[in-house]
């Protein structure tokens, strides 16, 4: 009986520290220790529930509280997580108004404070984490020019012209790589103008030739 007591008495102490610590309007390390391990367990269970649960301002409130505290990788997870929210609110919104949603609109979606945001759209760029995500879209750029290849090989036009201009900025040249163009009655290839009237110039022989080159490229045409 009496152990239970004791019990009871040291948890009773450490629900007073926790909540005196959570009273504060912005928690630092030093606050955090005289705490025991099991206190900090406590602690860090109940800022976990909050971030979960809290919406809105609520959740503004704790995160500015909590800022001092929180490691780079648990910033990271909430940067990533509010990204992924409003990204998703967006075309969400998108699509069942056919038009771009305003903020209050994305903090409805989301559950996230208009400030909160209003201060992500604005200064989403700057955060490493977005760079990040940039240079994982980078590394599967190689897959995804590889696919445009083979519809190109097959015979799709606008494949190629893509692949060729894409081919063209790989090698430094933007605007003047391998870039085929088709306006009205001529084509342009990189610098060079093909017109109906310049082909009408051409020899037989001539004629072949940028036909054999055609045909090796697109072999799919001549079929």
């Amino acid at each position: 009986m009496e152990t239970q007591k004791k019990g009871l008495r040291k948890f009773t102490e450490s629900e007073i520290k926790i909540n005196a610590i959570l009273a504060l309007e912005q928690i630092s390390h030093d606050d955090l220790k005289n705490l025991t391990k099991e206190e900090r367990q406590t602690f860090n269970g109940i800022l976990t529930e909050k971030i979960n649960t809290l919406k809105d301002d609520e959740k503004d409130k704790l995160l500015f509280q909590i800022e001092n505290i929180l490691s780079k990788s648990i910033k990271n997870q909430l940067w990533e997580s509010n990204h992924n929210a409003i990204t998703s609110a967006i075309g969400k919104a998108m699509a069942e108004y056919g038009c771009m949603p305003t903020f209050n609109i994305i903090a409805e979606k989301t559950g996230l404070s208009r400030q909160t945001v209003h201060k992500h759209l604005k200064d989403y760029r700057n955060h490493p984490h977005y760079a990040t995500s940039i240079e994982q879209f980078q590394f599967m750029a190689a897959k995804v020019l590889a696919k445009v290849y083979t519809f190109a090989v097959n015979g799709d036009i606008r494949a190629a012209k893509l692949y060729f201009h894409i081919v063209g900025n790989f090698n430094g040249q933007p605007g003047n790589g391998t870039l085929i163009q088709q306006q009205n009655n001529y084509i342009q290839i990189n610098g060079t103008v093909l017109s109906q009237e310049s082909v009408k110039q051409l020899n037989p022989e001539q004629l072949a030739q940028i036909e054999g080159i055609i045909k090796l490229a697109l072999p799919e045409t001549s079929k």
